[in-house]
């Protein structure tokens, strides 16, 4: 459907916190979608440089699989959903020239990484192998030249795959960041934090989300040490004390629980008391205070109601919840209307937070619409 209104205000985010960046184009079964509108849209709204390795093979109701331009394969997908399964085929005829034509501008793209490789390229010609054009690819993403294209159908399942061996295969390991700068609480100067596992503990809450049977769960990256289940930390933002309860590593909507956590790892902690979005934990003794979370501004609200009167002050409550799990949703009462307004990052975003209401165990039902205008 090409770039919306939250897909520039995350972009903005990336470009301002210099992350590397995969670009996947979703949702090419759905009336409408245009890979290549899309590619324009990332040019003139993001100003970015988009290089696909990869073309879709039709669109909307006939969209079938993917052309991989590395390997100049064709990806076919037989069924939809988690038992869909795919095979590699030749690429179709009428889209050979086209896979050619966005190929040969992926090589230029990729050799422009190293002058070697496209001296030889130039001189004869001769097209580096799949291995070369991927550390090339790995490069260019990292220092952000360009990034690179997929597209597929996360609902059907489709290009999903690719698209996480792209992670893999594009996107830096912690272990590629250099040493994260933090403050030093106790000197107020600067205090670095290489993302090994025997430097200090540093880590960052970036999600708190509640969940059945195991209460509120607060998910940490941990930019530096080791994280051990009960250890002592020091919340650094505010100056309080937690103690870190059962260690998880998330799988889905699944909770492996372990007892230990290295430096790049992403788990979710429980019994912390008082720790909020965009917070610093760390050790105790060797306190620091990493770059704090900003949160952009809404773009987009919508008014609710609830469908009983009797639901109005569980709604209420509800609402407070997910404002303090999440500072980039917002809960304003209109004065004038007297309406609950709710804003957030997208059309999306409010979505999820209307089905969180909905469903067990908060169980609130709501209307939402467009806000009134008060004249």
């Amino acid at each position: 459907q090409g770039g919306e209104p939250q897909t520039e205000t995350v972009w903005r985010q990336g470009d301002k916190y210099a992350v590397p960046r995969v670009i996947f184009s979703n949702k090419m079964d759905k009336t409408g979608a245009d890979f290549y509108m899309c590619l324009a849209d990332i040019k003139e709204k993001l100003g970015a440089r988009a290089v696909p390795l990869q073309l879709p093979i039709g669109s909307e109701s006939n969209f079938k699989g993917l052309i991989d331009l590395l390997r100049m394969k064709a990806v076919v997908w037989d069924g939809d959903g988690k038992d869909a399964t795919f095979a590699e085929q030749p690429i179709p005829a009428d889209l050979v020239e086209k896979a050619k034509e966005f190929r040969t501008a992926m090589i230029w793209a990729a050799v422009e990484m190293d002058e070697a490789v496209a001296e030889r390229f130039m001189s004869d010609e001769q097209e580096p192998d799949v291995a070369t054009l991927k550390r090339l690819i790995r490069k260019a993403t990292i220092t952000r030249a360009f990034y690179p294209m997929l597209c597929g159908s996360a609902f059907k399942h489709k290009g999903v795959q690719q698209l996480l061996d792209a992670v893999v295969d594009f996107l830096p390991a912690p272990s590629d960041r250099q040493a994260y700068v933090g403050i030093d609480v106790r000197t107020g100067g600067e205090a670095k934090r290489r993302p090994v596992d025997d430097e200090p503990l540093s880590m960052l809450a970036f999600k708190i989300m509640n969940f059945e049977h195991v209460g509120s769960l607060t998910f940490c990256r941990i930019y530096s040490g080791k994280l051990e289940k009960g250890m002592a930390l020091a919340q650094t933002t505010r100056d309080k004390k937690e103690r870190a309860g059962m260690i998880y590593e998330m799988h889905a909507d699944k909770r492996n629980e372990v007892k230990e956590a290295f430096a790049g790892d992403i788990v979710a902690l429980a019994g912390l008391k008082d720790t909020r979005t965009g917070e610093t934990l760390c050790d105790p003794q060797k306190p620091v205070l990493l770059e704090k979370m900003e949160f952009p501004e809404p773009v987009i609200e919508m008014k609710v109601e609830v469908k009983s009167k009797g639901d109005q002050e569980k709604m209420a409550n509800v609402l407070h919840s997910l404002a303090l799990e999440d500072p980039s949703f917002r809960v304003t009462v209109d004065p004038e209307s007297g309406e609950t307004r709710i804003k957030g990052m997208g059309e999306l975003h409010l979505d999820i937070k209307v089905d969180i209401m909905r469903r067990a165990p908060h169980n609130v039902e709501v209307n939402v619409g467009a806000p009134q205008v008060a004249y």
